[in-house]
């Protein structure tokens, strides 16, 4: 084989090609000295992007013994563990902070003990929730659709005492099944179930109409839009969004009194609003990527509710 250059190849090729595909050399090699063979070389050798390798089964013992290293050393690094305590697992994560004036989320990371659930984060370092787990009663996976529109799965932990709390972590079943087999204690568990089967399930049985909403949230320095997740049932229309621990907007079909659509400022992008006409709440702002149909969703359902007997 003669060495050929093609002057089009840059370095960033090469990188590619060795990241994306990887290559393979078969190298015999032999030194002389004054026509005298001395030394001999035989290489075999795979070049490539550690996705590339552990995709064709090469080096995948040294990537689990690597990754359980780093696992056992940084969960303890982070928590500082108690006299005999074991650390079982960690993952990012974090938890929903609900005290009366705010609701929001603090990102940091999930530790599991033998004795103690944990959400910490490093820097500052600070113990944002704890719990030991001889309290834990209830594990229970609440699923909703993020801000981008993605299923998220948290779980919900109820202690002894009554209080609960909504975490959130990378692998919410895997933690789930932990928690299960490691709480000394009673556990009520019950499996994740992402999608809702047959339109069912939730508030007030079959849902009409369910997706993306938009809510026109009135308050007290002005209203604010706010993305979240819309379920209209034949009871009620109900509005979520993933940061809240609580639905913000849920109104009963019997309390709607007209509904139409109106030019007005989307940020769907449409140019059109839904305005609903309520007799306890007042008007009420949405909207959302097909505006048209959810008025109509809604207006079927207004006029669909009996009219009370005089």
């Amino acid at each position: 084989m003669k060495p050929t250059r093609d002057p089009r190849v840059t370095l960033d090729d090469l990188v590619e090609v060795l990241l994306n595909k990887g290559a393979v050399l078969h190298l015999d090699l032999i030194v002389s000295v004054a026509d005298i063979p001395l030394i001999g070389v035989s290489l075999r050798a795979a070049i490539a992007g550690m996705e590339t390798m552990l995709e064709y089964g090469m080096l995948r013992r040294w990537d689990e013994d690597t990754r359980a290293w780093a696992e056992r050393s940084t969960g303890h690094r982070d928590l500082e563990p108690r006299a005999g305590e074991r650390h079982i697992v960690h993952m990012r994560g974090g938890h929903l902070l609900e005290d009366g004036f705010q609701t929001t989320w603090r990102p940091g990371t999930v530790h599991l003990t033998d004795r103690r659930l944990v959400v910490m984060r490093r820097e500052p370092r600070e113990v944002l929730w704890e719990t030991e787990l001889a309290a834990v009663r209830t594990v229970r996976p609440e699923t909703e659709r993020s801000v981008g529109g993605e299923q998220r799965t948290r779980l919900r932990v109820v202690l002894a005492d009554g209080r609960e709390a909504l975490l959130s972590c990378t692998e919410p079943e895997r933690l789930r099944a932990l928690l299960a087999s490691t709480c000394p204690g009673p556990l009520e568990t019950s499996p994740a179930d992402p999608e809702r089967q047959d339109g069912e399930a939730g508030d007030g049985g079959p849902a009409v109409l369910e997706g993306h909403l938009w809510y026109h949230e009135p308050r007290r320095d002005g209203p604010l839009w706010r993305g979240g997740q819309g379920r209209l049932t034949p009871e009620a229309l109900v509005w979520k969004s993933p940061l809240d621990a609580r639905p913000a907007l849920v109104l009963p079909s019997d309390d709607i009194t007209a509904v139409r659509t109106e030019p007005g400022r989307s940020p769907a992008g449409g140019g059109r609003v839904i305005t609903v006409e309520t007799a306890s709440q007042g008007p009420v702002t949405l909207t959302a990527d097909e505006p048209g149909r959810w008025a109509g969703a809604l207006d079927s359902l207004r006029t669909a509710v009996p009219l009370p007997s005089a």
